[in-house]
């Protein structure tokens, strides 16, 4: 009997090519959207799952208070790690101080690396159960040790033990490899570390003992592991006011709050605002999981479409079945059957198509993954997958179908009538509405990227390269270099400073101005510069001058951002000074704000100090008259000369400042992609649909014809009734799109807004999408000779 299924569903295959090219397509399509989403999601969901105790380790975080809004720090003050020790022994296992990662330079001889790696305390590659090669994670005790990365150990020393060997860090302090472990997956927060130094040495270099107000500040990440059973939101509660108990009254105004955020949330939900968790990337999982969804079951009603809308081709052959002693049992498995059969061969296609796509969606998605081949449990899930699309695909048609009396049909009295049409309208509505929803979020996220790439920067970044500093050479080399380079053309300006102005280096709470509320505690951010870096940057001052050469007293004078001015609710800046830390500073300067963290927020309040070694980074602005080759190739030449312990190192600040867009563009890139996609499934449908209403017309369309109907007038009826159905979905979807973009927008505090101009735009594009698709099968059946069409059968 299975035998007979399969032979009758492979005939009827090949009988109808067309339809079954349209719905075998279409569910392949379909299906590599939802594999390559699954894999995507995947990759998300077990994001830092590689730790052993991904369950128990949480990063200690801290809310904070200024002016009543909320700001949630990852950094805490450093002596916080003893105190969570002494007092809430009980509650954790382990208490691990580590330093954000940071690119430092190894080198073993003539070997020089740009390597990224972080200090941590003795216990942190316990608590995050690294995989050690060689040596002991606990090695880090010994201020001069250091853990090495398979990876970076491989590259340093090639086949050789490098247990006991020496090298140098930042052409200054030796290290000795105490310790190998395998490198981490692409999917965790650690992702990319290719050392790890003692903690003890980080402390004794920065001198953190000795800092004025080692309660005032965050400057260091804080992770924990918790006893086993234990519960977050309690332990959360047990430390919240760890770091109110040690703060001078005035800093205690900014009421800071401890809470624990689990790494399981790391990831998915690390986005903050008014203290409260709103989420972060899983609204792209959920998104993309229901697009995936909404994608495949496009392409099913196009199966489910199709399949009815023969339904008098199939009735006669239910009939003699139903005559000769088939129940209605036997005929839902037969088309079932066929509908196995279909999403059997359209899965080993779209096998196909997710190995060709996969090499792009990695590079678009910024992962690594690829199809499971040898894993058991992706083939369960595929199988599984394969079934539910074939019992959804076919579940429709299978009970249409065998419900047919034969007694009407082999009498020829069967009709289906006008109401049988009914569901398939419904579901071409719903595609259409998930189409046009696809296409309006789509367009409003890009939208919402090129509004904030639209908003004013605030500086020239046009041949700005930021140089990150890692060596004392070039600060005591620094006029040497500026002089070459300026003599042979390359640059017109050069600076240095804490950090290039896409960014913001730190904050300090530590600035005072008259008239300051005692109950707001300052939290502005704080970038120490050399003269020249506003002619560097290219920088505009609403207020004052920059900093001079021609003023001694400039050493004792600040330059504020226009959002530093609006917090100090100066009136008149120029007026007015700061105190810092107890030392008066009077401010000479007003810049106008320039963005220095991400474009889709407030500008933060900086104060602008002047400084002989800022720090980390050398910004240089190239001769416009020059090319970007040979400049680089210039400034490659007089580094190597003047600072030849360090390897060339380069960003083109406008390429820093894109990167801020890139999960946007990254999420608007793959949006665009399922909306194409789920566009041109529902167009297949509408093909075959047109294609069938064409063909079953036909007799209707040849007596109009000879009745002197036009070419245009038979368009006009056969495209009507698609274009009704389209129109019923634009009234459906826009209010719908509205809604959750509207609410998706609301998450940026810059963004722009839903404009009534863009449902307009969609739905003109969305009619001439369908009359273009019907529009073949129309034309070609007004077109055709009624002769043929009247003949007698």
């Amino acid at each position: 009997m299975l035998r007979n299924y399969l032979t009758i569903a492979w005939r009827n295959l090949i009988k109808n090519k067309v339809m079954s090219l349209i719905n075998i397509g279409g569910l392949a399509v379909g299906m590599a959207v939802v594999m390559l989403i699954s894999l995507w999601v995947l990759d998300e969901v077990s994001f830092d799952r590689y730790h052993t105790n991904y369950r128990s380790i949480a990063q200690v975080l801290q809310n904070e208070t200024n002016k009543g809004q909320v700001k949630t720090s990852l950094y805490v003050p450093y002596p916080l790690a003893a105190e969570m020790r002494k007092n809430y022994g009980s509650d954790f296992k382990s208490v691990v101080m580590s330093t954000a990662p940071r690119d430092y330079i190894l080198t073993l001889n003539d070997k020089k690396l740009n390597e990224q790696g972080a200090f941590m305390e003795a216990g942190g590659p316990d608590l995050f159960t690294l995989n050690m090669l060689k040596g002991k994670g606990d090695a880090i005790k010994d201020p001069s040790a250091i853990l090495l990365s398979a990876s970076t150990a491989k590259v340093l020393f090639g086949n050789a033990d490098p247990m006991g060997k020496v090298l140098q860090m930042n052409n200054m302090d030796n290290v000795k490899v105490a310790g190998v472990y395998a490198d981490l997956p692409e999917n965790t927060t650690l992702a990319g570390l290719a050392f790890i130094g003692s903690w003890d040495r980080y402390a004794t270099d920065y001198r953190l003992s000795g800092m004025r107000e080692p309660w005032g500040p965050g400057i260091v990440n804080l992770y924990v592991q918790l006893v086993d059973n234990a519960d977050f939101d309690k332990v959360s509660l047990k430390i919240r006011n760890e770091r109110l108990r040690h703060l001078k009254p005035v800093a205690a105004t900014a009421k800071p709050a401890l809470f624990l955020q689990p790494m399981r949330k790391w990831h998915l939900y690390s986005a903050f605002k008014g203290g409260k968790n709103i989420g972060g990337k899983i609204q792209y999982v959920w998104l993309f999981g229901i697009v995936g969804v909404f994608v495949l079951l496009l392409a099913c009603i196009n199966f489910m479409n199709l399949s009815t809308a023969r339904s008098e081709k199939r009735a006669r052959e239910v009939g003699v079945r139903k005559a000769i002693g088939s129940t209605r049992l036997q005929l839902v498995y037969q088309f079932y059957g066929e509908s196995l059969l279909c999403v059997l061969l359209a899965f080993l296609v779209s096998l196909l198509l997710v190995q060709l796509c996969l090499p792009v969606f990695n590079q678009v998605a910024g992962k690594q993954m690829s199809i499971l081949w040898n894993s058991p449990a992706f083939w369960f899930f595929a199988i599984g997958f394969s079934f539910i699309t074939a019992i959804i695909t076919g579940s429709y048609p299978a009970f249409y179908l065998s419900s047919f009396k034969p007694v009407k049909v082999l009498k020829g009295v069967f009709r289906v009538g006008r109401m049988a049409s009914a569901p398939r309208k419904v579901l071409v509505v719903l595609q259409f509405t998930v189409s046009i929803v696809l296409i309006i979020g789509t367009t409003v996220v890009i939208r919402q990227i090129l509004f904030a790439k639209d908003r004013p920067i605030g500086y020239s970044q046009n041949g700005l390269v930021d140089i990150p500093i890692r060596t004392w050479e070039i600060h005591n080399h620094f006029d040497a270099i500026k002089h070459a380079l300026l003599i042979n053309g390359t640059i017109t300006e050069m600076a240095e400073a804490d950090a290039p102005p896409v960014n913001v280096p730190g904050t300090t709470s530590g600035v005072a101005w008259p008239g300051k509320d005692p109950n707001v505690t300052a939290d502005i951010g704080q970038d120490n510069i050399t003269y020249d870096y506003g002619k560097t940057i290219g920088w505009e001052f609403s207020a004052g001058r920059d900093f001079s050469r021609s003023f001694l007293s400039d050493s004792a004078a600040v330059i504020i951002n226009q959002a530093a001015a609006d917090f100090m609710t100066m009136k008149n800046p120029l007026e007015n000074h700061i105190t810092f830390y107890g030392k008066q500073f009077k401010i000479i300067g007003v810049t106008k704000d320039a963005i220095n963290g991400s474009p889709y927020e407030q500008v933060r309040p900086v104060v602008y100090f002047l400084a002989t070694r800022p720090g980390a980074s050398l910004l240089m602005r190239i001769n416009p008259q020059m090319s970007t080759a040979k400049a680089i190739s210039n400034i490659a030449a007089v580094l190597k000369t003047e600072n030849p312990e360090q390897p060339f190192e380069y960003h083109f600040v406008d390429d820093e400042y894109e990167k801020k867009f890139s999960d946007e563009e990254r999420i608007g890139k793959l949006a665009t992609a399922f909306a194409g996609l789920a566009i041109l499934i529902t167009c297949l449908g509408l093909f075959g649909m047109a294609s069938f209403m064409a063909e079953q017309r036909i007799k209707e369309i040849g007596i109009r014809k000879v009745l002197g109907a036009s070419v245009f007038t038979l368009w006009q009826l056969l495209s009507k009734d698609f274009a009704i159905l389209v129109f019923v979905s634009i009234i459906i979807a826009s209010p719908v799109a509205y809604y959750f973009m509207q609410n998706w927008l609301l998450s940026y505090q810059y963004h722009t807004d839903v404009a009534w101009w863009l449902f307009i735009v969609t739905a003109i594009g969305a009619i001439v999408i369908t009359l273009m698709t019907v529009s073949f099968q129309a034309i070609k059946a007004a077109l055709a000779n009624p002769i043929n069409s009247l003949r007698s059968e």
